[in-house]
């Protein structure tokens, strides 16, 4: 038995977030369908996190033990062929058998998109929120310094968390920059809370139009 590190890239746009859940199919789900159709084994498959519904993901690690002999592009194109065109594997390699792609991980990066032109972009339509009202991005990024460093983000949690931890997370940076009408708002850190991410964004934009005063993060 060897555990396998699967990275992943998908459009989460028809899936319920990564978990697998009863009342929806997601990412996790489709992963061990296909991981069954190719070893003949249902297996656990572990992933770096949990993602909300609509999210992508273009570097999603996850692991499984397998008896499989396959490994790297084999195994990767194995797993694809029984993959959804939205889900792929573009990596597999054999990691320790006390790997663990969550606390394991050096970090997590976000990249939350605004598409900020007068019309909208039917290709950004699954990719970024659309906001007519200009974005003073530069402006927006001299505040985000203050999301940076190690705090408690119970205030930017989401209703409905089932988390049982602690609320403290720490952001190594933060950063929005434009191009063109595109903003995107960009996040590291070594964690992030249910809804957290959209919630940071949210703050920023009310910040920008005024409803919520500079200073107020």
């Amino acid at each position: 038995m060897a555990r396998i590190l699967l990275t992943l890239r998908y459009d989460g746009t028809a899936y319920h977030g990564w978990q697998v859940q009863p009342n929806g199919v997601t990412v996790q789900q489709v992963v061990q369908d296909a991981v069954e159709a190719v070893t003949g084994v249902r297996s656990g498959v572990t992933g770096c996190s949990r993602t909300d519904a609509g999210v992508h993901a273009d570097m999603f690690c996850c692991a499984v033990d397998t008896d499989s002999p396959l490994r790297g592009d084999k195994l990767c194109s194995a797993l694809n062929f029984h993959m959804p065109r939205d889900v792929s594997v573009y990596d597999a390699r054999e990691v320790d058998a006390d790997f663990h792609p969550r606390y394991h991980a050096k970090g997590k990066r976000y990249v939350y998109r605004i598409w900020n032109g007068p019309q909208r972009h039917p290709v950004y339509e699954k990719y970024a929120i659309w906001l007519k009202k200009p974005l003073d991005a530069n402006y927006l990024n001299s505040i985000v310094t203050s999301y940076v460093g190690t705090h408690d983000f119970a205030a930017f949690c989401g209703a409905g968390s089932d988390l049982q931890g602690t609320t403290e997370r720490t952001i190594h940076s933060c950063t929005v920059t434009r191009q063109g009408d595109l903003v995107l708002f960009t996040v590291e850190g070594d964690g992030f809370l249910y809804n957290m991410v959209r919630i940071m964004v949210g703050t920023l934009l009310d910040i920008n139009s005024g409803k919520i005063e500079k200073g107020s993060i």
